[in-house]
């Protein structure tokens, strides 16, 4: 995995017409999942000693994995691949009971930091199928979190990849069908995808609250009121970070110009600044800040030296870490047990 690039200086300062400035999207980053679950590993290494096993991407941020990585952290893709009775944290995704299962067979000592929010959609989905209801679940095929959720009830499970995908589903009895959502989403998409099935079965249900969580909102509202004042919008995120790619989606809806996606500032091309006099930023909810440091020292390279925040909501959820992990190597509460790193909040 690579490491943060210390390139500076590398874009220019052209001319443009009118004042160059930053409208930085707030909030922005990490989110109290992402946070709880970077934690877990870190904690994990200390209490047990590298290496701690990691199933898939703690989270879908390749500098937080590599960071990880340099811990003593291995990420693999199954648990077979992890020695029998060795540690392993399930990434905040989320897993099916079928791996739960597999890991307690080779008798792994598992460490389960998935989102609360996304434990939820979990409980949802058991509830709903115990009840007989067709689950109909509104998400990107192969994604962990849409894998974890399906496999919880998997004979009631139907995928909805996409507001069309919504006019051909074939449901075994329309009084009887529900909707859950993948938590990270495109709060428009998914609502447009609602309309269309609820178009066709009227007697659909509703998830007791919204799934998708507030941090993959609050960020696209936060980004909607940048795009249509920016002339180029720059997402800080990694590729298989759904909630990074739907910002970009979402700034180009809503009036941006021109919208990217980086993993690290020295990926910004020199042509994207071209005759832009307001560049938007923001960053996913896996992204810590400093990335985003990053970025507006390199914007302030090209002239871009104003920032300005746009702020649309307070975050100060936390959640408590894992109950393996809540005391130091002393036995003493750690003083993260019950929250983390708070999320840039200016």
């Amino acid at each position: 995995m690579p490491r943060i690039p210390r390139i500076r200086n590398r874009l220019k300062d052209t001319p443009v017409v009118g004042h160059k400035r930053v409208l930085l999207a707030a909030p922005r980053g990490y989110c109290a999942g992402v946070d709880r679950a970077v934690i877990a590993v870190e904690k994990a290494l200390e209490h047990y000693g590298a290496p701690v096993y990691v199933r898939k991407q703690i989270v879908h941020n390749i500098h937080v994995v590599s960071e990880l990585e340099s811990l003593g952290a291995i990420f693999v893709d199954e648990v077979d691949e992890v020695p029998r009775g060795a540690h392993i944290v399930f990434s905040a995704h989320g897993v099916s009971p079928a791996v739960v299962n597999a890991a307690a067979a080779r008798g792994l000592q598992a460490i389960d930091a998935t989102c609360p929010l996304v434990t939820k959609v979990h409980r949802e989905a058991v509830r709903f199928a115990r009840d007989d209801f067709q689950i109909l679940l509104i998400g990107h095929e192969g994604h962990e979190e849409v894998e974890g959720t399906a496999g919880e009830a998997p004979e009631h499970t139907t995928l909805v990849g996409s507001p069309d995908a919504a006019d051909t589903v074939i449901v075994r009895d329309p009084d009887k069908v529900v909707w859950l959502s993948q938590t990270t989403l495109s709060v428009d998409e998914t609502m447009e995808t609602v309309r269309r099935l609820r178009a066709r079965f009227p007697n659909l249900q509703d998830p007791p609250s919204d799934d998708i969580c507030y941090a993959t909102q609050n960020r696209q509202v936060a980004i909607k009121k940048v795009a249509r004042d920016s002339d180029l919008v720059i997402v800080v995120g990694s590729a298989n970070s759904s909630n990074s790619v739907r910002l970009v989606e979402v700034a180009l809806e809503y009036g941006a110009k021109a919208a990217y996606r980086v993993d690290f500032a020295s990926e910004v091309k020199q042509e994207w600044l071209d005759n832009a006099t307001t560049v938007g930023v923001t960053s996913g909810a896996s992204v810590p800040e400093e990335l985003v440091e990053e970025l507006l020292a390199a914007l302030a390279d090209a002239g871009y030296n104003d920032v300005e925040q746009v702020k649309t909501a307070e975050e100060d959820l936390v959640f408590s870490l894992p109950k393996e992990l809540r005391t130091n190597v002393s036995g003493e509460t750690d003083t993260r047990a019950f929250g983390g790193r708070a999320a840039p909040a200016e």
